[in-house]
């Protein structure tokens, strides 16, 4: 007998992650292309998202914590998800990844891009760019790991730089 999935029960809950502090782990399987959960928060303009996230990245620096949940929402506006009531904030970043952000309708989702098993921990690829790369050291532990945390399309250029960044530190120690 099919049992009914209660609508009102989130499909995830939150848990100590072997990535990085807490993360989400879905509650129950979950099908591919379901709509997991929204990411919220603040909407803010980009002046002001620039200035949070510089003052976030500081912060961050000193304590060792996360460091900025802020989302692109368009050319004009950002999100600022690091409030208490967005659990979407605490999913962690992966190489290999069981869920990706996208926008419709003026409103971030995360959703899932395979099934996704009962207890296992939901993970998105966060899509960063080569700037400051090697200050985002990647801890997803996927056999597709690259080591830091970029987007996908970025892979084969970050690979470069590190290869050229051994190649240097080999001939500085001769």
């Amino acid at each position: 007998m099919l049992q009914s999935v209660r609508k009102d029960i989130p499909c995830y809950t939150i848990r100590r992650s072997g990535i990085h502090g807490s993360g989400l782990f879905a509650r129950r399987r979950i099908c591919e292309g379901t709509k997991v959960i929204e990411y919220v928060g603040e909407k803010i303009d980009k002046e002001e998202s620039n200035r949070r996230g510089w003052e976030r990245i500081r912060q961050a620096q000193k304590t060792g914590d996360a460091a900025v949940y802020i989302f692109t929402l368009d050319d004009e506006f950002d999100l600022d998800g690091s409030v208490s009531w967005n659990p979407a904030r605490l999913i962690n970043h992966s190489c290999d990844p069981n869920c990706e952000a996208y926008i419709e309708d003026g409103h971030i989702w995360i959703g899932a891009i395979r099934e996704i098993q009962r207890g296992e921990e939901l993970s998105y690829n966060y899509g960063f760019d080569l700037e400051h790369w090697d200050a985002h050291p990647c801890r997803c532990g996927s056999k597709r790991c690259v080591g830091y945390i970029v987007g996908e399309e970025y892979w084969s250029r970050l690979k470069q730089r590190i290869a050229r960044r051994k190649k240097r530190l080999l001939a500085s120690e001769k």
